[in-house]
């Protein structure tokens, strides 16, 4: 069993500047960050500040060949996935292990075109929610990333990620069904991210507003109804399981998505309330809550734009 040493970072956003953080204090040398040539004179101009410490880390662009990964984490939002699956080409090698820490369900699907689904092991992050304004991030440190593998074949993999994990002290979690909390952490996503974003609540404010829980409620029916026909098990206890993970949320937090909002950034619509549409079109279940979202969220996308195009200030 190969150990894994060297490490590819793709996004450096909320969630990867945590582990890009974490990684470069256990071994710089191993560790590089993916980005275009663009993104790589803003960094070395203007560091991402983590914590209030700047972050000086070792970049790689898409056409070098002098570099290797045996782990890659990609921490991108979804409407940059495809630009990473293109960029990462040259850093995969025949024994590399792949973790897509995206927010949705089909991520891995979408990966595995390109890259074979042996390769890869569904994950997600849970913890509280880093606060992104501009170059800065702020975080708690109350992180974990949740991974396994559907199939016992992968069992080497999941060894060789749970070993360096071990030795890096990152925080993990490795269920007994990784599809059925990959599904649950999805629920969480589609019904309090984008409601919070429309409503411009915190967790606290939506967990003590009863209108604002029955809202939620019916949209995770929807997700469940969804998961079900998808062959997620268990789904019966998901809802009563998503209501006790929000109510593990810091009360003053805010979901990425309202984040983006307020800065003026596309949100994941397409990936939260947009994926549970096409599914439940293809298993013929109404998801009508969903849709109403999607529309709401899209009004906000063409105000954005509007603006941009009149040159009225947004948020940075």
């Amino acid at each position: 069993m190969n150990t894994i040493k060297n490490v590819l970072i793709c996004g450096i956003g909320a969630v990867g500047s945590i582990y890009a953080d974490k990684l470069q204090r256990y071994d710089e040398e191993s560790l590089r960050i993916l980005v275009d040539k663009v993104r790589l004179e803003r960094y070395l101009e203007n560091p991402i500040i983590f914590n209030g410490k700047e972050l000086h880390l070792n970049y790689i662009l898409p056409d070098d060949n002098s570099y290797k990964a045996d782990l890659v984490i990609i921490a991108t939002k979804y409407d940059g996935l495809d630009d990473v699956i293109k960029n990462m080409k040259n850093f995969v090698h025949n024994d590399t292990v792949i973790l897509a820490l995206l927010n949705g369900v089909m991520s891995e699907k979408i990966i595995a075109e390109t890259y074979g689904r042996e390769k890869l092991l569904y994950s997600y992050f849970i913890g509280h929610s880093a606060i992104r304004n501009g170059r800065n991030v702020v975080h708690d440190d109350v992180n974990t990333i949740v991974y396994g593998s559907a199939n016992s074949d992968d069992y080497e993999n999941v060894q060789r990620v749970k070993e360096f994990f071990d030795k890096a002290g990152i925080n993990y979690e490795i269920p007994e069904d990784i599809i059925h909390s990959l599904w649950l952490k999805y629920m969480l996503n589609v019904s309090a991210n984008q409601t919070t974003a429309l409503l411009k609540f915190t967790f606290g404010e939506m967990l003590a507003n009863d209108k604002c829980m029955e809202f939620a409620v019916n949209i995770m029916k929807e997700v469940q109804s969804v998961a079900k026909a998808e062959g997620v098990r268990n789904t019966d206890i998901m809802i009563d399981e998503t209501i006790v993970n929000l109510h593990k949320m810091i009360p003053d937090g805010k979901t990425s998505m309202l984040q983006d909002v307020e800065a003026g950034r596309k949100t994941e619509v397409d990936m939260f309330a947009g994926t549970i549409i096409k599914l439940g079109l293809e298993h013929n279940i109404p998801t009508p809550y969903n849709k109403i979202i999607k529309e709401m969220l899209e009004i906000i996308h063409r105000d954005q734009d509007l603006k941009r195009a009149s040159k009225i200030p947004v948020p940075a």
